[in-house]
């Protein structure tokens, strides 16, 4: 794990930092459907030189998930249990190697917290689009390290982000669901996991489950 307050992540670990607003729907969906999906992919749990977290611009410091949001994570079987809501704070920001965003306000108001955001900090479904548009065959092998590979990837992502623009305004956001029917939460969880679908196979090497 990287040591607090000095700057991005150590050479031993890669972190990824899921954002929204309450930090109590959109992030910990897409956190704990990250990890879900990861330990599915490489056949063992996410521990050590991974490490995924969230937290949120407006958070609810220490609430619990939504209980539409744990019931759209059990739809998946991932695990809703131990979640508690964070404050988007500067050390979050510093630690963080890869920055995932709800939506395109969320993005800006990272990388207007400074610590050089810029360059590793997008809206989940812009990086999805920009990872797509990666060979795989020019990332580093899964046999030199999953650190390497996913530092690989958020440079070569950001790369592309002046080349690959979104199709509409709309197109990379993914809406508030809180407040919503659990049918409006599963459509959401439904776009968060397809998003992330790309992203993992990226990360991983790995298309299907091990």
């Amino acid at each position: 794990m990287s040591p607090e307050g000095r700057g991005i992540a150590s050479s031993g670990s890669f972190r990824i930092l899921h954002v929204s607003t309450g930090n109590v729907c959109r992030s910990p969906i897409t956190e704990r459907l990250t990890r879900h999906a990861l330990s599915h992919r490489l056949g063992e749990p996410v521990t050590g030189d991974l490490i995924v977290e969230s937290a949120g611009t407006w958070g609810h410091e220490g609430a619990p998930m939504e209980a539409n949001a744990a019931a759209v994570l059990a739809d998946f079987g991932a695990d809703a249990t131990g979640f508690t809501g964070r404050e988007l704070l500067d050390e979050h920001v510093i630690r963080a190697d890869l920055v995932l965003t709800a939506t395109r306000d969320h993005r800006a108001q990272v990388i207007s917290m400074g610590h050089s955001a810029g360059l590793r900090t997008f809206t989940l479904k812009e990086f999805t689009r920009l990872v797509r548009a990666i060979d795989p065959a020019t990332l580093p092998p899964l046999e030199d390290g999953m650190v390497e590979r996913a530092r690989a990837l958020v440079r070569a992502a950001a790369a592309l982000r002046g080349w690959l623009l979104a199709p509409s305004p709309d197109a990379d956001e993914v809406y508030d669901p809180y407040g919503a029917p659990i049918t409006f939460f599963r459509s959401i969880g439904d776009e968060i996991n397809q998003a992330l679908e790309p992203v993992v196979t990226a990360l991983t090497g790995v298309t299907t489950p091990r």
